[in-house]
Protein backbone atom coordinates (compact mmCIF):
# COMPACT_ATOMS: atom_id res chain seq x y z
CA UNK A 1 0.00 0.00 0.00
CA UNK A 2 1.47 3.26 -1.09
CA UNK A 3 1.43 5.85 1.45
CA UNK A 4 2.95 9.55 -0.34
CA UNK A 5 3.88 9.75 -3.81
CA UNK A 6 6.78 12.43 -4.39
CA UNK A 7 7.38 13.57 -7.97
CA UNK A 8 11.69 14.08 -8.82
CA UNK A 9 12.51 14.46 -12.89
CA UNK A 10 9.05 13.26 -13.95
CA UNK A 11 9.24 10.04 -12.39
CA UNK A 12 7.08 9.24 -10.01
CA UNK A 13 8.31 7.51 -6.63
CA UNK A 14 5.96 5.39 -4.32
CA UNK A 15 7.23 5.70 -0.69
CA UNK A 16 6.08 2.51 1.17
CA UNK A 17 4.59 3.33 4.18
CA UNK A 18 6.28 1.65 7.23
CA UNK A 19 4.65 -1.01 8.69
CA UNK A 20 3.13 -0.44 12.19
CA UNK A 21 2.07 -3.32 14.35
CA UNK A 22 -0.12 -2.05 17.14
CA UNK A 23 0.57 -5.07 19.86
CA UNK A 24 -2.44 -5.01 22.48
CA UNK A 25 -0.56 -5.65 25.59
CA UNK A 26 -2.23 -6.94 28.35
CA UNK A 27 -2.21 -4.82 31.94
CA UNK A 28 -3.02 -6.55 35.10
CA UNK A 29 -5.82 -4.63 36.40
CA UNK A 30 -6.00 -4.72 40.57
CA UNK A 31 -8.67 -6.28 42.01
CA UNK A 32 -10.13 -5.17 45.36
CA UNK A 33 -10.37 -8.31 47.76
CA UNK A 34 -13.69 -8.25 49.05
CA UNK A 35 -13.95 -6.58 52.63
CA UNK A 36 -14.49 -9.38 55.28
CA UNK A 37 -16.19 -8.06 58.34
CA UNK A 38 -14.28 -8.73 61.58
CA UNK A 39 -15.88 -11.16 63.56
CA UNK A 40 -17.23 -11.10 66.84
CA UNK A 41 -13.78 -13.10 67.87
CA UNK A 42 -11.80 -10.86 66.36
CA UNK A 43 -13.51 -7.63 67.66
CA UNK A 44 -13.49 -8.77 70.98
CA UNK A 45 -9.73 -9.73 70.80
CA UNK A 46 -8.82 -5.92 70.07
CA UNK A 47 -10.92 -4.47 72.75
CA UNK A 48 -9.31 -7.04 75.50
CA UNK A 49 -5.76 -6.25 73.60
CA UNK A 50 -6.42 -2.32 73.77
CA UNK A 51 -4.38 -0.14 76.66
CA UNK A 52 -6.54 -0.12 78.85
CA UNK A 53 -7.90 -3.19 78.87
CA UNK A 54 -4.78 -4.43 79.70
CA UNK A 55 -4.31 -1.53 82.40
CA UNK A 56 -7.82 -2.55 83.62
CA UNK A 57 -6.12 -6.07 83.94
CA UNK A 58 -3.12 -4.63 85.99
CA UNK A 59 -5.18 -3.12 88.60
CA UNK A 60 -7.40 -6.45 88.79
CA UNK A 61 -4.28 -8.44 89.48
CA UNK A 62 -2.93 -5.72 91.97
CA UNK A 63 -6.44 -5.89 94.09
CA UNK A 64 -6.39 -9.30 94.04
CA UNK A 65 -2.84 -9.92 95.29
CA UNK A 66 -3.58 -7.38 98.24
CA UNK A 67 -7.19 -9.04 99.01
CA UNK A 68 -4.80 -12.34 99.14
CA UNK A 69 -2.10 -11.22 101.71
CA UNK A 70 -5.46 -9.26 103.82
CA UNK A 71 -7.13 -12.58 104.14
CA UNK A 72 -4.24 -14.89 104.25
CA UNK A 73 -2.00 -12.67 106.78
CA UNK A 74 1.58 -13.93 106.03
CA UNK A 75 2.34 -12.43 109.61
CA UNK A 76 1.28 -15.92 110.75
CA UNK A 77 4.07 -17.65 109.80
CA UNK A 78 6.38 -15.10 111.88
CA UNK A 79 4.22 -16.04 115.44
CA UNK A 80 4.03 -19.64 114.69
CA UNK A 81 6.94 -20.04 113.04
CA UNK A 82 8.20 -21.52 109.68
CA UNK A 83 6.82 -25.01 108.19
CA UNK A 84 8.96 -27.46 110.11
CA UNK A 85 9.57 -29.27 107.05
CA UNK A 86 11.45 -26.64 105.32
CA UNK A 87 15.04 -25.66 106.64
CA UNK A 88 18.51 -23.87 105.33
CA UNK A 89 18.54 -22.90 102.11
CA UNK A 90 15.28 -24.85 100.72
CA UNK A 91 13.86 -22.40 103.47
CA UNK A 92 15.20 -19.31 101.98
CA UNK A 93 14.38 -19.89 98.41
CA UNK A 94 10.82 -20.47 99.59
CA UNK A 95 10.83 -17.10 101.32
CA UNK A 96 12.81 -15.25 98.85
CA UNK A 97 9.98 -15.94 96.46
CA UNK A 98 6.74 -15.71 99.11
CA UNK A 99 9.02 -11.85 99.56
CA UNK A 100 8.71 -10.89 96.05
CA UNK A 101 5.22 -11.80 95.60
CA UNK A 102 4.51 -9.93 98.58
CA UNK A 103 5.88 -6.81 97.10
CA UNK A 104 4.05 -6.27 94.75
CA UNK A 105 1.08 -7.10 97.29
CA UNK A 106 2.54 -3.96 98.41
CA UNK A 107 3.58 -5.59 101.92
CA UNK A 108 6.20 -3.05 103.23
CA UNK A 109 10.02 -4.23 102.46
CA UNK A 110 11.23 -2.78 106.20
CA UNK A 111 8.92 -5.89 107.49
CA UNK A 112 10.28 -8.81 105.31
CA UNK A 113 13.53 -7.57 106.19
CA UNK A 114 13.27 -8.18 110.08
CA UNK A 115 11.48 -11.38 109.40
CA UNK A 116 14.26 -12.49 106.87
CA UNK A 117 16.61 -11.63 109.66
CA UNK A 118 14.72 -13.35 112.53
CA UNK A 119 14.01 -16.29 110.65
CA UNK A 120 17.94 -16.91 108.87
CA UNK A 121 19.70 -14.72 110.73
CA UNK A 122 22.18 -11.83 109.35
CA UNK A 123 23.89 -13.94 106.17
CA UNK A 124 21.47 -16.00 104.75
CA UNK A 125 18.33 -13.83 105.82
CA UNK A 126 20.35 -10.84 103.80
CA UNK A 127 20.43 -13.41 100.56
CA UNK A 128 17.27 -14.33 100.87
CA UNK A 129 15.92 -10.85 101.04
CA UNK A 130 18.11 -9.22 98.47
CA UNK A 131 16.69 -12.07 96.31
CA UNK A 132 13.43 -11.40 97.25
CA UNK A 133 13.69 -7.67 96.33
CA UNK A 134 15.27 -8.18 92.55
CA UNK A 135 12.74 -11.11 92.22
CA UNK A 136 9.72 -8.14 93.17
CA UNK A 137 10.91 -5.35 91.36
CA UNK A 138 11.39 -7.69 88.01
CA UNK A 139 7.72 -8.85 88.31
CA UNK A 140 6.50 -5.31 89.33
CA UNK A 141 8.38 -4.09 85.91
CA UNK A 142 6.99 -6.40 83.80
CA UNK A 143 3.28 -6.25 84.77
CA UNK A 144 3.74 -2.18 84.52
CA UNK A 145 5.61 -2.70 80.82
CA UNK A 146 3.12 -5.18 79.52
CA UNK A 147 -0.19 -3.85 80.83
CA UNK A 148 0.02 -0.63 82.15
CA UNK A 149 3.32 1.62 79.96
CA UNK A 150 0.68 2.26 76.87
CA UNK A 151 -2.26 3.41 78.47
CA UNK A 152 -0.36 5.78 81.43
CA UNK A 153 2.50 7.32 79.20
CA UNK A 154 -0.39 9.38 76.76
CA UNK A 155 -1.37 11.18 80.44
CA UNK A 156 2.19 12.13 81.16
CA UNK A 157 1.42 15.95 80.56
CA UNK A 158 2.22 17.24 83.76
CA UNK A 159 5.78 19.01 84.21
CA UNK A 160 6.37 16.98 87.49
CA UNK A 161 5.69 14.16 85.86
CA UNK A 162 7.62 14.38 82.51
CA UNK A 163 10.68 15.44 84.26
CA UNK A 164 10.37 12.30 86.47
CA UNK A 165 9.66 10.51 83.23
CA UNK A 166 13.07 12.42 81.77
CA UNK A 167 15.00 11.43 84.51
CA UNK A 168 14.26 8.03 84.41
CA UNK A 169 14.75 7.55 80.43
CA UNK A 170 17.77 8.92 80.41
CA UNK A 171 19.58 8.49 83.45
CA UNK A 172 17.57 5.16 84.43
CA UNK A 173 20.52 3.73 86.46
CA UNK A 174 22.00 6.40 89.15
CA UNK A 175 18.29 7.95 89.34
CA UNK A 176 17.00 4.17 90.26
CA UNK A 177 20.15 3.71 92.60
CA UNK A 178 19.42 7.03 94.48
CA UNK A 179 16.05 5.90 95.19
CA UNK A 180 16.97 2.61 96.20
CA UNK A 181 19.81 3.87 98.47
CA UNK A 182 17.52 6.70 100.69
CA UNK A 183 14.39 5.92 101.90
CA UNK A 184 11.28 8.32 100.54
CA UNK A 185 10.06 6.60 97.03
CA UNK A 186 7.80 3.68 98.09
CA UNK A 187 9.49 0.29 96.21
CA UNK A 188 6.64 -0.63 94.73
CA UNK A 189 5.97 3.62 93.71
CA UNK A 190 9.93 3.69 92.20
CA UNK A 191 9.44 0.02 90.54
CA UNK A 192 5.45 1.42 88.58
CA UNK A 193 7.49 4.42 87.90
CA UNK A 194 10.70 2.64 86.24
CA UNK A 195 8.04 0.67 84.06
CA UNK A 196 5.85 3.29 82.03
CA UNK A 197 8.86 5.10 81.74
CA UNK A 198 11.59 4.02 78.98
CA UNK A 199 14.09 2.99 81.25
CA UNK A 200 15.49 -0.27 80.26
CA UNK A 201 15.37 -3.56 82.43
CA UNK A 202 18.47 -4.68 82.95
CA UNK A 203 19.95 -1.16 84.57
CA UNK A 204 16.81 -1.28 86.76
CA UNK A 205 17.99 -4.78 88.17
CA UNK A 206 21.08 -3.80 88.60
CA UNK A 207 20.51 -0.47 90.22
CA UNK A 208 17.76 -2.31 92.51
CA UNK A 209 20.66 -5.23 93.90
CA UNK A 210 23.53 -2.73 94.18
CA UNK A 211 20.78 0.54 95.73
CA UNK A 212 18.81 -2.11 98.31
CA UNK A 213 22.21 -3.64 99.95
CA UNK A 214 23.06 -1.26 102.73
CA UNK A 215 19.17 -0.82 103.80
CA UNK A 216 18.01 -4.32 103.24
CA UNK A 217 21.51 -5.32 105.42
CA UNK A 218 20.32 -2.74 108.57
CA UNK A 219 17.16 -4.49 108.70
CA UNK A 220 17.83 -8.06 108.79
CA UNK A 221 20.68 -7.59 110.97
CA UNK A 222 17.98 -5.37 113.44
CA UNK A 223 16.02 -8.59 112.93
CA UNK A 224 18.84 -10.93 113.84
CA UNK A 225 19.86 -9.27 116.67
CA UNK A 226 16.47 -8.19 117.80
CA UNK A 227 16.56 -10.20 121.01
CA UNK A 228 19.67 -8.35 122.31
CA UNK A 229 18.53 -4.87 121.68
CA UNK A 230 21.93 -3.42 123.68
CA UNK A 231 24.42 -5.07 121.21
CA UNK A 232 26.59 -3.15 119.00
CA UNK A 233 25.83 -5.04 116.27
CA UNK A 234 21.73 -3.99 116.71
CA UNK A 235 23.00 -0.49 117.61
CA UNK A 236 24.93 -0.01 114.09
CA UNK A 237 21.76 -1.35 112.15
CA UNK A 238 19.25 1.22 113.58
CA UNK A 239 21.91 3.97 113.19
CA UNK A 240 22.19 2.58 109.19
CA UNK A 241 18.35 2.67 109.22
CA UNK A 242 18.36 6.37 111.03
CA UNK A 243 20.82 8.02 109.17
CA UNK A 244 20.17 7.38 105.62
CA UNK A 245 16.08 8.46 106.35
CA UNK A 246 17.35 11.46 107.90
CA UNK A 247 19.54 12.49 105.01
CA UNK A 248 16.80 11.96 102.84
CA UNK A 249 14.29 14.18 104.89
CA UNK A 250 16.94 16.81 104.59
CA UNK A 251 17.24 16.90 100.94
CA UNK A 252 13.78 16.97 100.65
CA UNK A 253 13.23 19.71 102.48
CA UNK A 254 15.99 21.72 100.94
CA UNK A 255 13.99 20.75 97.45
CA UNK A 256 10.44 21.69 98.77
CA UNK A 257 10.31 24.67 97.01
CA UNK A 258 12.06 24.00 93.54
CA UNK A 259 9.15 20.88 93.72
CA UNK A 260 6.21 23.13 94.19
CA UNK A 261 7.61 25.23 90.84
CA UNK A 262 7.24 22.55 88.77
Amino acid sequence: MLDATTRSGGTATALPRPATTELAVATPVAVAAPTVPLGRAARWGRVLLSPWARFSLLVALLVGAVSTVLLFEPQRLLANGWPPQLNGAAAAVVFAVAYGLCTVAFVPRPILNLAAGALFGSQLGLASALTGTVLGAGIAFGLGRMLGQDALRPLLRHRWLKSADGQLSRHGFRSMLAARLFPGVPFWAANYCASVSCMGCLPFLLATALGSIPNTAAYVVAGARASSPTSPAFLIAMAAIAIPALIGAAIAWRKRHHLRAR
